[in-house]
């Protein structure tokens, strides 16, 4: 789940419909809004309350966001799921999107990838890019649903073409690899580039790995360091495995066992257990680095290694 944008921003068309002459009406539910705003959250979830008790969609949904944030409210997230039912069972696609989240996630609720892929697929079809891009993830990996990868595709492409970073990123995947539509290395790297220009750290490492094979884009080590130092940054192992050997090698960066190290030892850590074997050839290729070093320069690596953990 997340916050909200602000208020008052979602809630436009609601005070549209209740202006009179031209300016908006005070009441409780306005209130709350300005309370929230003045980040007076206490105020705030005081004058929520009510009104989500007395059915109000908008108020239901941003009191399970205050609950999930322990905003104004002790941080509940069994609470935070049940005021989320509530507003997705009045059609909020917010809600709808966040209650999926949470069974998909079993935050506040049991785990349950059908419920998740049922609240998704109705928040996807009121239009919201964040539901549509996570649907298709489900049907990429066949949770809660059949798994289908042309309707996964379909799915990362509404999302997308709604500059959904999420859906751009995975549209750009299953355009490399071919799954679910034909491979097409260029639409590939068109749609890699449009996520990582938002920040997307997976698309910055495939969008690296893609300039480092020259496919779909013209061979450029240089191109493959900068993006693979970016999605690296972000904590992306394969990434951080990467640049460390780019550094050891000195193709497309300088030469630099120091930085070699540094980012070799973070990928070693950084793999999940599930990874074992990404993290067994990150450990020897950070050891073979290590045999090239003085124990000084080890001892520096290792230092600027801690120091990016603990940023």
């Amino acid at each position: 789940m997340r916050l909200p944008p602000p208020l008052r921003a979602l809630l436009i068309a609601s005070f549209a419909a209740m202006t009179f002459a031209g300016a908006v009406l005070a009441g409780p539910f306005e209130s709350a809004v300005a309370a929230y705003d003045a980040r007076d959250y206490a105020t705030a979830a005081r004058l929520f309350l009510p009104l989500a008790n007395g059915g109000n969609r908008d108020a239901q949904y941003h009191l399970a966001m205050m609950y999930d944030k322990g905003h104004g409210v002790k941080e509940d997230h069994a609470e935070a799921a049940k005021w989320l039912q509530k507003a997705a069972e009045q059609g909020v696609a917010f809600a709808q999107y966040d209650l999926g989240v949470a069974f998909r996630d079993g935050r506040g609720i049991a785990q349950n990838d059908a419920e998740a892929a049922a609240w998704f697929r109705k928040a996807a079809d009121q239009g919201l890019a964040d539901a549509q891009a996570s649907l298709g993830a489900l049907y990429e990996s066949g949770r809660g649903v059949p798994r289908n990868d042309v309707e996964a595709v379909a799915w990362f492409r509404k999302a997308a073409d709604q500059n959904n970073r999420t859906g751009q990123s995975r549209l750009g995947v299953m355009h490399f690899k071919g799954q679910g539509v034909k491979q097409d290395y260029a639409e590939a790297a068109k749609w890699l580039q449009k996520a990582a220009d938002q920040d997307d750290a997976d698309a910055e490492y495939n969008l690296g790995l893609m300039y480092f094979r020259g496919n779909g884009v013209p061979r450029d080590y240089g191109d493959a360091g900068r993006w693979y130092r970016r999605a690296a940054e972000k904590g992306v192992a394969a990434a951080q495995q990467s640049i460390g050997m780019m550094y050891a090698i000195g193709r497309g960066v300088p030469q630099d066992y120091v930085q070699a190290y540094k980012w070799l030892d973070l990928a070693a850590s950084g793999f999940p257990a599930s990874a074992a074997e990404d993290r067994a050839k990150a450990e020897k290729d950070r050891d073979a680095t290590a045999r090239k070093m003085t124990i000084q320069q080890i001892a520096e690596g290792q230092t600027l290694a801690r120091e990016w953990k603990s940023k």
